[in-house]
């Protein structure tokens, strides 16, 4: 029996974490319609609260009352990556003292990429790894190249320069996720975006933010997953509802019509600044492809998923320049090799990425790693595969995806 039906998957992380750190620095009443509450997000909502935002639960959004100087605090990011980075930022320009941690997961993920450009904008940062401990200090614009496309840095630099003396460039050789510049302006950041000379730029001048009214839409990480399950059981066909359709997001999407899926997308309309859509996806006979530079940061959430999808594929498909996966919630090139391998597909690790072959799945005992997005790509793979296979640490899908495993067999298909 394949997957079957119509949902809308929950609102999106990255736009939710972004939503309530702006409303928590912006005079008056900001409301988040649609917000996720995983775990992530909440960490983000636990540590605006301690700074002395006011944040209020209610039917499908949240009220918050920002601040006009956050207090001293410890902050605990629980196992949000982009919660510890982009506070760094934000907190760094603010009087007080701010130690930031987390839990084991996050305390193994390295800061220096958010550390270096902050203290070159003056912060006095302490730590390359969590707890960071950061005295809050008047900072200066930089003129700053992102080394490698990171959109957490880069939303860390921004938000520093919202204080900061002077205007602070970013510039991005390749482009990553842009919600943040998207979303400045609708508080009233004072925000620019040139192309100069191919490398896109933006500046920032120092800003003061007012509340504003964010409306969130489905999340294309996690519509990712009925996507692939669509794609790839047979006798699928689901259509993914109100999906943020921001080209930065939808690599996967992408990567998908190269391979020769049924990709339809309708109803496309604009939501706040973004661009939404109901995307349809049916069973379809797959292609290998080779994923390497610029198609790497659009999808980068995304490549464990790849990783399965690619193993249905009719020719051998290749990652290259996807090192970051290193340095996840897991080693993510290791952990998707191992758990993969354990059912049977044919997965070559490499250094920067990983080679998959044409592959049949067999029943298999595997763990998540407490990893929220092997979880659910592990609960993709059990729907090719008739014997029960059992996965440790199934719940991890609730941190990005509460009530995963529901809606997936919602549509028609029971996980063990």
């Amino acid at each position: 029996m394949g997957l079957n039906g119509l949902i809308r998957v929950p609102s999106d992380k990255s736009i939710t974490h972004r939503a309530i750190l702006f409303g928590a620095i912006a005079s008056g009443e900001t409301v988040v319609m649609n917000p996720l509450l995983g775990a992530d997000c909440r960490s983000t909502i636990d540590a605006v609260r301690s700074l002395g935002a006011s944040v209020e639960e209610l039917d499908e959004r949240l009220r918050i009352e920002g601040v006009a100087s956050v207090v001293p605090a410890t902050l605990d990011c629980g196992n949000s990556g982009t919660t510890m980075r982009l506070l760094s930022g934000l907190v760094s320009g603010y009087s007080g003292e701010f130690t930031l941690v987390g839990d084991d997961s996050l305390s193994k993920r390295p800061m220096r990429r958010i550390t270096e450009p902050l203290r070159q904008m003056g912060a006095d940062i302490d730590g390359e790894f969590a707890p960071v401990r950061i005295k809050g200090r008047r900072l200066s614009g930089i003129d700053y190249t992102l080394p490698v496309a990171s959109a957490q840095v880069k939303s860390a630099v921004l938000l520093a320069g919202l204080r900061a003396d002077g205007t602070t460039i970013v510039r991005e050789p390749m482009l990553s996720r842009d919600h943040t510049e998207r979303m400045l302006p609708l508080f009233g950041g004072r925000v620019e975006i040139t192309n100069e000379d191919g490398v896109r730029t933006i500046r920032l001048s120092p800003s003061h933010l007012d509340g504003a009214t964010v409306d969130v839409p489905a999340d294309p990480s996690s519509a990712a997953f009925f996507w692939a399950g669509a794609a790839i059981v047979p006798n699928s066909r689901v259509t993914t509802t109100d999906v943020c359709l921001n080209e930065t997001r939808i690599g996967f999407l992408r990567t998908l019509e190269r391979m020769g899926a049924n990709v339809e997308i309708t109803r496309l309309r604009p939501l706040g600044e973004e661009t939404v859509g109901d995307v349809t996806v049916t069973t379809s006979e797959l292609r290998g492809v080779t994923l390497e530079g610029e198609a790497i940061p659009r999808q980068i959430d995304e490549l464990p998923l790849f990783a399965l999808v690619a193993s249905q594929a009719s020719s051998p498909s290749v990652v290259k320049d996807a090192g970051e996966l290193r340095v996840k919630e897991t080693d993510r090139i290791k952990t998707v090799a191992s758990e993969l391998a354990a059912l049977g597909v044919d997965i070559r690790e490499t250094e920067d990425g990983f080679s998959v072959f044409p592959s049949r799945l067999q029943a298999g005992h595997v763990s998540s790693h407490s990893d929220h997005r092997l979880s659910m790509m592990l609960q993709v793979a059990a729907l090719l595969i008739d014997e029960p296979v059992v996965i440790d640490g199934i719940e991890a899908s609730e941190i990005s995806y509460p009530h995963f495993r529901d809606d997936l067999q919602r549509l028609g298909r029971e996980i063990e």
